[in-house]
């Protein structure tokens, strides 16, 4: 096991597989549908998954003919990853704050706030988006979904947001694989479209479209205040 970098390792370890039952990790196919055609992905593509968690984006893509690696903090993500993976996925325990690729990826996908969201509220946002980037061709494109400070502020009654440092901080119940329920505390980084705009272009992304959406709902829709994510599209 690797020495323990963040706290959500605690968390994954104790849902294990379990994770695969939330309801918001149902939308896969339609998810990859959308982000296939919105990045323009074809058979034989690399594509970077950053907290690819138990590996549910990189199968799907690697059913589609891509050559995807994920990687995520958890040891127990990753294991549950590597077992029966599908040919063209491979996996790898690394701290999204510690990428060291360079420009080997066609495409960048960070979903489902991951990476980016669980890291970023230690206010590392630059870090992981920067490493990202780099893992990038020229040309290459990144698919990068955000939790919206809008709707945790219109619609989350019991939201503890930190409008400074926009950070949601949520007491909320996991369970194991074996039913075992435990309150824990999450730290969420969330955005506007202006702040996403904004960090994308210091790190050399240019912008395609930033739009509303849902888990197992991508889609081009414009961005509101009313649906809890965003889902940025930018080419190097």
């Amino acid at each position: 096991m690797s020495e323990r970098d963040h706290w959500f390792e605690d968390l994954a370890d104790h849902m294990g597989e379990a994770y695969l039952r939330y309801s918001f990790t149902k939308g896969t196919a339609q998810e990859i549908d959308h982000i296939v055609e919105a990045l323009s992905l074809r058979p034989g593509d690399r594509v970077l998954d950053v907290g690819c968690g138990p590996g549910r984006h990189a199968y799907e893509l690697a059913g589609r003919g891509m050559v995807v690696h994920g990687i995520d903090i958890s040891d127990r993500f990753i294991e549950i990853a590597e077992t029966d993976a599908p040919a063209g996925a491979t996996f790898e325990r690394l701290d999204a704050r510690s990428l060291a690729f360079d420009a080997e990826f066609d495409a960048v996908i960070c979903l489902c706030q991951g990476a980016f969201g669980l890291m970023t509220a230690n206010d590392e946002d630059a870090v992981v988006i920067d490493g990202m980037a780099k893992a990038l061709r020229p040309g290459g494109r990144v698919a990068l979904s955000a939790f919206s400070s809008y709707f945790v502020v219109r619609h989350w009654e019991d939201a503890d947001f930190d409008a400074e440092t926009g950070v949601n901080h949520e007491h909320t119940e996991i369970k194991s694989e074996t039913g075992e329920s435990k309150t824990v505390d999450l730290w969420t980084g969330c955005y506007t479209p202006r702040e996403l705009r904004l960090l994308a272009a210091s790190h050399g992304l240019t912008v395609g479209s930033i739009s509303s959406v849902e888990p197992g709902a991508y889609g081009s829709d414009p961005a509101t205040a009313d649906t809890a994510e965003f889902l940025l599209i930018a080419t190097k």
